[in-house]
This record gives structure tokens, sequence and C-alpha cells, in this order.
């Protein structure tokens, strides 16, 4: 994990000296890779006392059709732009496009972050 505070080093080369220690909000979390599989839900304690779903495993989906919505299976995942890889590895991302039971569908929601899979069929 990357530490989001502001560079160690100036411009020119030089280093930049610490004002102060790190502080609560610039702590980050590893990315939630939401896998296709057994559904498995985590709750992660979020700024502001709010806390937020994460879907590590899942393979239901909310698939957007012409006459309303149905929730689909998801078997696999076809594409995915954000990395090749993902698609090897069946993680599933917001852009990603999965073979459900209705047909290939794109992911419009961030499953590792809101701890569900909604898609619209592509064709």
């Amino acid at each position: 994990m990357k530490f989001q505070g502001r560079s160690t080093t100036k411009r020119t080369g030089g280093r930049r000296r610490r004002t102060h220690k790190k502080r609560k909000h610039q702590m980050g979390h590893s990315p939630t890779e939401t896998r296709v599989g057994e559904p498995r839900l985590k709750t992660v304690d979020a700024r502001g006392g709010t806390t937020k779903v994460r879907a590590i495993t899942t393979n239901r989906a909310t698939v957007a059709t012409d006459d309303g919505t149905v929730s689909a299976e998801v078997e696999n995942v076809a594409e995915n732009d954000a990395n090749p890889n993902y698609v090897r590895r069946n993680i599933v991302t917001k852009g990603a496009i999965v073979e459900t039971s209705e047909g290939r569908a794109r992911v419009t929601s961030r499953p590792g972050q809101d701890g569900q899979i909604n898609a619209v069929l592509v064709e």
C-alpha cells in the first residue's frame, strides 16, 4: 500500500522534512478484488462512522433488461479493460464484461465498494 500524503522529495531532488506524523485520514485500504464464487461479504468501518459492505466473492448479478431488472447467475468474466490479468483470475470490477445466465453484461456498480454487482446487457 502506498502512503497517500505529500511526496518526500522536492523537485530539486532534496528531501522534504516531515511536518507531522501520519494522520488517520491518510490511511488507505488494499483494493477488494471481487471474484466469482460463493457469496462472501465483508463489513469495513469507513470514515465518518459509516460502514461499507465489500463483496469478496459473489455469483449473482442484478441485470437491467428492456423489461426491467432480473437476478442472473454470473458464470465468468469475459473481458476487463482495467487489467487483462483480471479475466484469467475472474476478478469483477466496474466496466468488466461478465457472462451471465441472461447473456453478456457490463458491470455498472463497484462490487468492492457496494457489495453487489449491477449490470446492463451488452447485446
